[in-house]
């Protein structure tokens, strides 16, 4: 059993002809029997053995990450290799070499294909999804010059929503010694609307006239 030195040439030729009619060291996937050959043989062998060459090139196609995700255990080097399993041999006549080969090759690479496909879309699934969010700038008028305004922006603060998060304000001039507040919100979209921030604003009646959206971004 056991390719003998993969770093030697002997090693090489027994492994080349051990691929000459598999894809993998163990089954029909990547094992981690790969993962173990690959770093024996340790870089790409020469053109002369054609079959080891193309199974290296296949392997190393995969991240260090996605070979030890490997299925299988490894075991020591010299417990891969042996007998050929392979089926009997197939009449002269039934035998298509370049057929044979080119439908093995277009099925090695659709393979490929979709077992990058499924991590790419498996990592892609991982990520958080983006929450839409915007930056809402409310103007909020009192009934008169009277109207404390610090109690009006106190009473506005203390409306609480998953998905409100209150931001920056300052009193501004209107009139007749009459100030505004101006106060800032970051919101998100599919949880808090200004329907719900002018209706809770508005229920201050005693303090509060009216709302006004006066700026609404998207953050």
């Amino acid at each position: 059993m056991g390719f003998g030195d993969l770093k030697s040439s002997a090693g090489l030729q027994s492994l080349n002809e051990y691929l000459s009619d598999k894809s993998y060291i163990e089954g029909y996937v990547p094992s981690q029997g790969d993962v173990a050959v690959f770093n024996g043989v340790g870089s790409a062998p020469g053109s002369q053995y054609v079959n080891v060459l193309r199974w290296y090139r296949h392997i190393a196609s995969y991240t260090n990450d996605e070979r030890l995700a490997f299925p299988g255990v490894q075991k020591p080097l010299d417990q891969y290799g042996g007998a050929s399993t392979s089926a009997p041999p197939a009449d002269d006549d039934d035998f298509d070499l370049f057929g044979d080969d080119d439908e093995e090759e277009e099925a090695e690479a659709e393979r490929i294909k979709q077992e990058r496909i499924a991590a790419y879309n498996a990592k892609k699934s991982k990520k958080p999804a983006l929450v839409a969010k915007s930056n809402i700038i409310l103007d909020v008028k009192p009934w008169d010059d009277e109207t404390d305004m610090k109690e009006v922006e106190a009473k506005v603060r203390t409306i609480e929503a998953d998905g409100l998060l209150w931001g920056a304000s300052k009193f501004v001039p209107l009139a007749y010694g009459i100030k505004k507040l101006q106060i800032s919100c970051v919101v998100e979209d599919d949880k808090i609307g200004t329907d719900f921030l002018e209706e809770a604003i508005t229920a201050f009646e005693d303090l509060v006239q009216s709302v006004d959206v006066a700026a609404f971004n998207k953050v």
